[in-house]
């Protein structure tokens, strides 16, 4: 019989099978602990020392804020500097369903669940309660990759609630044989052949969640689809989330740091874009994630390898490349470039980035866990003929296997322990700022996700397509 999901029961947490070895077996650097360890006053206090404009009070209001749909992210980051010395945390994306549990060293070495238990505690047990929850019905973590950082869940939830979970695996497509949505509940169907109702679940589903779970659950969900299709998982309607943000927060010193982005582009039009960038640019499939779909552009021959592919969407998004000084995009406000990696003994400095992982909570949004991933190859001056620029830019560690499976490279790993954090070359203020930024982020997609509902609770189809008008993605969004 084909296992498609297990029954996960308290006391089954094995700290050996959430975490990689290397973050299990590593020692939080006192830097990032300290960091974690502040309270938000001092955070705002901080930041608005450096930061004189801002008003603390609306930086408390908008730390402070109860996000309704978008309760869990994950942003990615860049250390970036201009040609000036001026820098800054700049955002790539905010992610929905973001790792970062299983690399994140224990914070606390007698709890050994971690950041996992502080995710669930504080976030996904209140906004269950919070919702008005089907009373019958199992508990389930749902995903499509991951197992590692999703069965942790899994195990959490089952000791925490003191219940058994169902750890149900959920692809893109064949499913439809034990799992099905009747009257906005999701239904899985046991080995034993009944269908038993899901009361609520905790989402590690990232591969084109719309396609095969509807906008409107009566089964809560963390995070919610419609969370990924206001830009969680969407990047087209993501860079559009940050404009607007961006607009209400114009004139009080705020605001999402974001490389020039150009959106709505087909696929014809990208020659142009790229040129108009000075030949250097990113163009990204908006609705991929994990690292595929994103494009570094450095020459003609990387620009014609993206021309010669066959996509399955209609619309791109072009960026301003962030690279090296002397081959950086040179956009409207100038150039941004890497900060990297401190040199290695060789000499060697490596493009990185910065996950920071928050959450929701009943005391405003606060930090869960931090890491970072370095390029393959160092950064060079010069781009010797053959080099591929992903390479030299690309961070993400997921691998596609050849069995379909994915896996990671953890040798490009940078932990928050005492060994790596030293080589990022970052401190206590970076990290806040990092953190404000991914909650700016968060917010800005927060309230795309409200605007996209209307009054009556429906979701507003026309509005949406009127911001991402693409056949395709609107054809595979599921809606009950």
């Amino acid at each position: 019989m084909e296992e498609y999901y297990s029954i996960v029961k308290p006391g089954s947490f094995e700290p050996e099978n959430h975490w990689y070895a290397k973050a299990l077996n590593a020692t939080i650097h006192p830097m990032v602990a300290f960091f974690l360890n502040l309270s938000q006053e001092r955070m705002v206090e901080r930041y608005c020392h450096l930061h004189p404009i801002v008003e603390r009070g609306l930086l408390h209001q908008i730390l402070n804020q109860s996000p309704k749909y978008f309760r869990w992210a994950g942003a990615d980051l860049i250390n970036v500097t201009t040609e000036r010395g001026k820098r800054q945390m700049v955002v790539i994306e905010n992610n929905s369903c973001p790792s970062g549990q299983k690399s994140m060293p224990l914070f606390d070495d007698h709890d050994e669940l971690g950041g996992y238990r502080k995710l669930i505690e504080r976030t996904f047990v209140p906004h269950m309660k919070g919702k008005r929850q089907m009373q019958e019905g199992a508990m389930a973590v749902l995903y499509d990759k991951n197992p590692m950082e999703a069965s942790g869940y899994a195990a959490t939830i089952a000791e925490v609630l003191k219940e058994e979970v169902y750890y149900i695996y959920f692809p893109k497509s064949n499913y439809e044989h034990y799992l099905r949505y009747d009257d906005g509940v999701l239904m899985l169907k046991t080995y034993a052949g009944n269908w038993i109702p899901i009361r609520a679940a905790f989402r590690y589903v990232t591969q084109k969640p719309w396609n095969r779970i509807p906008i409107h659950s009566k089964t809560t969900i963390l995070n919610p689809v419609l969370a990924c299709i206001a830009g969680g998982r969407n990047k087209m309607v993501a860079a559009k989330a940050y404009e607007i943000y961006n607009a209400e927060l114009k004139g009080t010193g705020l605001q999402i740091n974001l490389p020039e982005t150009i959106w709505d582009v087909c696929k014809a039009e990208v020659p142009s874009w790229v040129k108009k960038m000075g030949g250097h640019a990113v163009v990204k499939v908006p609705y991929s994630n994990a690292g595929q779909g994103v494009y570094t552009i450095l020459n003609e021959a990387e620009l014609q390898a993206f021309m010669g592919e066959t996509f399955e969407y209609d619309q791109f998004i072009v960026q301003s490349l962030i690279g090296n000084y002397l081959w950086s995009s040179k956009g409207t406000t100038g150039k941004l470039f890497h900060v990297g990696t401190i040199p290695s003994t060789r000499g060697f400095t490596y493009v990185n980035d910065l996950r920071m992982m928050v959450s929701a909570t009943s005391n405003g949004i606060k930090p869960l866990c931090v890491y970072s991933r370095r390029a393959r190859d160092p950064l060079l001056n010069e781009i010797p003929p053959g080099v591929s620029s992903w390479d030299m830019l690309g961070t993400n560690l997921s691998i596609k296997k050849e069995d379909g499976t994915w896996g990671s490279d953890t040798n490009r790993l940078l932990l928050m322990d005492r060994r790596d954090f030293n080589k990022i070359g970052i401190g206590v203020d970076d990290l806040i700022e990092a953190y404000i930024q991914a909650v700016l982020s968060m917010i800005a997609i927060d309230n795309m996700a409200q605007t996209l509902i209307n009054s009556k609770g429906k979701f507003r189809k026309k509005l949406f397509q009127s911001l991402n008008d693409d056949d395709t993605l609107i054809g595979e969004i599921f809606v009950e």
